[in-house]
This record gives structure tokens, C-alpha cells and sequence, in this order.
């Protein structure tokens, strides 16, 4: 009722997207009528064009416009390594860092009971077939530190040990520049636990 009908419209729009409450979402929709017409174009022809070109590739599910993707089908890479990630934004996290050369596997979610998520839901019978070729060694999880992650990742291991390929997982444990006295139980056990000799 107190604003005209688009503009309402608008903020309602986007406060239905994830971290966008009713105050941030009016802040937006009066910073977007405060753009030159242009740019408000552009934008809504981004968003047009991504829903309408993006899509999982059909190798490693992870978000391309091309399929497969550009890490997919890039020769450099080391094929006999898959990284195991939860989601597509893991993907861009490890690729930052500029060290990994292997390949991925998306999940798209990780094993929740409690959400109705199981084995069947994610990507793993996919992951399975791409080992089917014998060409890959090594599978690295990297699923999230959180109850679920380890439960994917405990699944997943006890699901590809069998095929005779090698399971590892990421380390967990104190960021670099942390201090113990901040860190909690959990964090130093696992820094404990994934000690390494120096």
C-alpha cells in the first residue's frame, strides 16, 4: 500500500532471494530506480541471459555455458585426480587458490537425513561411473566440515575404496594466522587429528 504497484513488485522480488530481508531488498529496488536506464537494461539482460545459457556440465555438474565445461575439457589438467565438492561455489573457492590441477565432481548438496537428502539425490552415482574408466587414481573429498559433509564424505569413501581408487580428505583444523585460544574443541581436534611430520 505504500508504494506504486512495480516498485512493490520489485521489492518483493527481491527480498525471495536468499539473504535479502524486506530493508535490503526496498534499499536495492530505490538504488536500481536511481540508475540510468541503460544500466538497468544491462542488468536485467544479465539475468535473462544466465537463467536462459547456464547449465550443469555433463561431465562434473558444475556450472558452464559450455559442455562440457572449460575445466573439463582442458587438456593440461590432471585427469587421474577428481576433487569432490557440496557445490559449484566450491569449485571457484579451489580454483582461487591456483594450486589444484586435477578435475571436479559437484554433489549439488550433501547427505541430510533430516532434510529428506540421501545418497540418490546427489550426484554419486554419476561420480561412479566417471571411475568406471580406470583412469582416475585419486579421489579427494572436500565436502564441508559440517556434520553432513562428514557424512558424505564417509559415505563416499566406503562406496569407492571398493573400486580400488584412493580416497583422501581435506584437512580441517586452525586457519593460517589463528590463535588456539580462540579456536573451539572441535577445530583443535581436528588439527590434531590431521597433523603431519615436519
Amino acid at each position: 500500500m505504500y508504494y506504486a504497484g512495480p516498485l512493490a513488485r520489485l521489492i518483493e522480488e527481491l527480498s525471495r532471494l536468499p539473504t535479502i530481508g524486506p530493508k535490503t531488498a526496498q534499499r536495492l529496488a530505490f538504488h536500481i530506480l536511481r540508475l540510468p536506464q541503460e544500466d538497468v537494461a544491462r542488468l536485467a539482460q544479465a539475468l535473462v541471459d544466465a537463467r536462459a545459457r547456464i547449465r550443469q556440465c555433463s561431465v562434473c555438474f558444475h556450472l558452464t555455458d559450455q559442455d562440457p565445461c572449460a575445466i573439463c575439457s582442458a587438456p593440461a589438467r590432471d585427469q587421474s585426480v577428481i576433487c569432490v565438492v557440496e557445490d559449484p561455489r566450491d569449485v571457484v573457492a579451489m580454483e582461487r587458490m591456483r594450486e589444484y590441477r586435477g578435475l571436479y565432481h559437484v554433489l549439488h548438496g550433501a547427505i541430510s537425513p533430516l532434510d529428506g537428502v540421501g545418497p540418490d539425490d546427489l550426484r554419486i552415482k554419476e561420480l561412479l561411473a566417471r571411475l568406471g574408466s580406470g583412469e582416475v587414481k585419486e579421489i579427494i573429498v572436500a565436502t564441508n566440515p559440517r556434520v553432513e559433509g562428514e557424512a558424505t564424505a564417509i559415505y563416499l569413501a566406503r562406496v569407492i575404496k571398493p573400486l580400488g581408487v584412493k580416497v583422501t580428505r581435506i584437512a580441517h583444523g586452525l586457519p593460517v594466522g589463528g590463535d588456539l585460544e580462540y579456536a573451539d574443541e572441535v577445530t583443535l581436534a581436528k588439527a590434531l587429528e590431521g597433523r603431519r611430520e615436519l
